[in-house]
């Protein structure tokens, strides 16, 4: 099995829910949610992908760096890449339903662990599918991490003390999801959380806990005070909020306050190992990775989920050769324009 025929396959599989477009960057699918695309007019989703582009590689030739190393220390696991699987749960009503969830979150979990990283699952309107990724992760001997929408404090709490039982090495909250409609339509409560919810949710477990959704400094410097180990960089793919700036913009001023004081995730229209040395530049430590995965369950199960992140990698491997960049943190904004 190649590229080519994980997406055909997925082609026809996602069939009315994803075209598995050329170049997968929100244009075709504006306004489909649920499904693959972006809220309303799709602008957040297309300039995800648009201010990306417009980041430019400083190629360098004359170095030492033949042989880079792409391994990433993530809260005690040693990672193959700095590349994680982005949580996604609701294959039914947004992927047309071809993988059952119990399948995709196999596939994601166990074609992550393959490919020598972790898959994060996640959490939505029906408690129950929460608990499916859950399962995968415990069938992995806990490599996986699970990721909580911000539901009632309390409920968060209740799944954050289910989470621990299947012994993961982080645990999180998308307050992204916020604004989903998927969970409205579910009738499940979601709402932003102030710092002293934050903090009561942080402190509750002795895990590393991960925020995922956040995008602005004040929110950063907000979300450190309440004690967060990590924080994803993200706009939950243009799917929540219209006109809503860019994962990539929003990191470089993020950046510039966290780096070094916390972990630095982002997501948002990374297609390539390219577009994941152009996040590393802009400050990430690390990125996640969810349409490009989606793709590559509905089109192989685990086997594409591996194909998927391990091309990125090499994408990557080679990018780091090609601008000399020896090892992860010696990636930095001299290597950009």
């Amino acid at each position: 099995m190649n590229i080519i025929e994980v997406k055909n396959l997925a082609r026809e599989r996602i069939k009315g829910y994803c075209r598995v477009c050329p170049e997968c960057n929100g244009v075709a699918c504006r306004g489909e949610v649920p499904g693959m695309g972006g809220t309303l007019t799709g602008s957040s989703f297309i300039g995800n992908v648009e201010d990306l582009k417009k980041v430019k590689l400083r190629m360098k030739t004359i170095h030492s760096a033949k042989e880079p190393d792409l391994s990433f220390d993530f809260f005690g696991k040693k990672l193959a890449m700095p590349i994680i699987t982005a949580p996604v749960t609701g294959s039914a009503f947004n992927m047309g339903g071809y993988l059952s969830e119990d399948q995709y979150n196999k596939a994601v979990v166990e074609g992550s662990l393959e490919a020598g990283t972790l898959a994060m699952t996640g959490d939505t309107g029906e408690a129950e599918l929460f608990d499916r990724g859950l399962d995968a992760i415990k069938a992995a001997s806990g490599n996986g991490i699970p990721i909580i929408k911000p539901r009632e404090t309390d409920r968060v709490i209740e799944l954050i003390k289910k989470a621990e039982a299947v012994n993961p090495p982080a645990v999180g909250m998308d307050i992204d999801g916020a604004g989903l409609i998927t969970m409205a339509l579910k009738g499940a409560p979601v709402s932003p959380k102030n710092i002293q919810e934050l903090y009561k949710i942080v402190s509750s477990t002795k895990l590393p806990f991960i925020l995922k959704g956040v995008m602005t400094v004040e929110d950063t410097i907000a979300a450190i005070e309440a004690g967060v180990s990590a924080i994803v960089v993200s706009n939950h793919g243009g799917r929540v909020l219209d006109h809503a700036e860019s994962s990539c913009n929003a990191l470089r001023k993020i950046a510039q306050v966290a780096k070094g004081r916390i972990t630095i995730l982002v997501d948002g229209g990374i297609r390539t190992g390219v577009d994941v040395f152009k996040m590393l530049a802009l400050g990430a430590d690390g990125v996640l990775i969810g349409r490009p995965v989606i793709i590559g369950a509905f089109g192989g199960e685990k086997e594409g989920v591996k194909l998927v992140l391990e091309k990125m990698k090499n994408e990557l491997y080679q990018t780091m050769i090609l601008t000399g960049a020896k090892e992860l943190g010696a990636i930095d904004d001299t290597m950009i324009v």
